[in-house]
């Protein structure tokens, strides 16, 4: 890639564990970074145009946090399931359909950002990642969530701006979701399972811009007792 811009960004890298080559058109990942896989830490590549992830992203063991927002991603390797010590994978703002099983191997990861992506469906099998703080899914076609969603560990589930009609009551089973983000959907009133209010932890459930008039939620059942979480949270926090 005879640039030496790059050349001067690996020599950093070797010495700081941080690869950062944001917004430089980049087509491909640099191959160059395998000389690194020892000790990159942090990887960012964000705002370039690569279309293809290689397998190699597997050989770095040490990697804690992998950003790629805003490229061309269509796909990505099974390989990805080697980084047993990512904290952080954010691949917002790409081409991505689904992911691979081997997703579901990331042991140490805590946020996953896959919005702005073209997903179809709820991603199943991240109910391994014990960890998994927040997941992002906004700006997706998103059209179910399905009863498999209870093996989640995430405290904060985004689904902003998808067309979700069905919300499986299992969302209640989740047990350590407090946010359940909802806004502009293709909810009805009558799809808002009363488990999600009476039975689980959410104490924040955003649901503007659905087919129901927000207000509406307030004459379903159980919507006093998700109130009590609610103003509960709000008071630790003021």
């Amino acid at each position: 890639m005879g640039n030496s811009a790059l050349k001067a960004h690996l020599e950093t890298s070797q010495k700081t564990g941080v690869f950062q080559f944001t917004g430089k058109g980049l087509p491909e990942f640099p191959e160059e970074l395998q000389r690194l896989t020892g000790n990159l830490r942090t990887v960012d590549l964000s705002n370039n145009k690569i279309e293809v992830l290689p397998a190699f992203i597997g050989n770095f063991l040490q990697l804690k946090s992998l950003t790629l927002n805003c490229n061309k991603l269509a796909s990505l390797p099974d390989e990805i399931g080697k980084l047993k010590k990512l904290e952080t994978l954010n691949l917002n703002g790409n081409q991505l359909q689904k992911l691979p099983a081997s997703i579901g191997q990331l042991s140490g990861l805590r946020t996953l950002g896959l919005s702005g992506n073209r997903l179809r469906e709820f991603p199943t099998g991240l109910g391994t990642l014990r960890h998994l703080d927040v997941l992002d899914l906004s700006k997706n076609r998103i059209q179910a969530v399905p009863a498999e969603v209870a093996a989640l560990q995430a405290i904060e589930i985004n689904l902003n701006q998808n067309q979700v009609s069905t919300l499986a009551p299992e969302v209640s089973r989740c047990p350590r979701l407090k946010v359940l983000r909802l806004q502009e959907n293709c909810l009805e009133l009558s799809s808002i399972p009363v488990s999600i209010l009476t039975e689980s932890q959410v104490s924040l459930l955003s649901l503007e811009g659905n087919l129901f008039e927000v207000k509406k939620a307030r004459d379903l059942e159980g919507y006093d007792k998700y109130m009590e979480r609610f103003t509960a949270t709000k008071k630790k926090f003021a």
